[in-house]
This record gives C-alpha cells, structure tokens and sequence, in this order.
C-alpha cells in the first residue's frame, strides 16, 4: 500500500509504531515532513504538503501516542 499526503491516519499510525518513544507534540515541522517522506510506504510529491496536512497529522499521532499509554 502506498501512502499519499492524504492519507493522514495512516501515516500518523506509522510514525506512531515507527518511532513509538517520540512525543509528536515537541516535533517540528521540517523533522516531521522528512520522516513522514522517509516513510517505506510514502509514496507522493514531497513538495506538495501543506501545513495544515501536517498539523493534522501531528495531532492524529498524539491522538495515538495518549490513546496508547
């Protein structure tokens, strides 16, 4: 499965199991768009983010991280 930008949930769900001890709210930006295009299955424009994409998906891996713990 390929992941596109629009696909926010899945991508939040494999940052939150690719890197399950960082805490996405003390994340930036820049850090967060490189992980999120070094993702294995990214598979998009990594010029065509906004930042309202990565807001949400920022906040969908917080959802995770506290809904986990």
């Amino acid at each position: 499965m390929s992941l596109k930008w629009t696909d926010t949930q899945e991508i939040a769900l494999a940052l939150f199991e690719k890197y399950p001890y960082v805490d996405p709210q003390y994340l930036n930006f820049p850090d967060l768009h490189r992980w999120i295009c070094e993702l294995d299955d990214f598979d998009d424009d990594p010029k065509r983010n906004v930042e309202r994409v990565l807001e949400a998906i920022q906040q969908l891996w917080l959802d995770e991280a506290r809904e986990s713990s």
